[in-house]
């Protein structure tokens, strides 16, 4: 799986008009979470099982980048989760899950649907 660094604030710009023509993923991770960790370990098996028309995936190190991940929630009106993934959709949330619940093949079907 092919991640784009999350790193920097403004790249929630870029984010945003990308998802105008794509929904975009965000994986925000905790280092320190084993939780974190074995969801992350999941999304990857499972990306790499599917067929997908969404671009590289973004992830941010929460721990590295808590203003980023302060920013994901304030901007995306969804509460701070870790692990959380969102998927955003013409500068909004459409789909974001947490801890175990937290699937591939969900977010799939809500891109399709958003």
């Amino acid at each position: 799986m092919n991640w784009n660094q999350l790193t920097d604030i403004a790249q929630l710009e870029t984010i945003d008009r990308d998802s105008a023509t794509q929904p975009i993923l965000i994986f925000k991770h905790s280092t320190r979470c084993n939780i974190s960790s074995m969801a992350l370990a999941r999304v990857e098996r499972s990306w790499n099982k599917q067929t997908t028309n969404l671009p590289a995936p973004y992830y941010l190190d929460l721990i590295k980048h808590r203003d980023i991940s302060n920013s994901i929630a304030e901007r995306y009106e969804v509460e701070h989760q870790s692990p959380q993934v969102l998927v955003i959709t013409n500068g909004r949330c459409i789909y974001s899950q947490t801890h175990s619940a937290i699937s591939v093949e969900e977010m799939l079907e809500e891109t399709q649907q958003g």
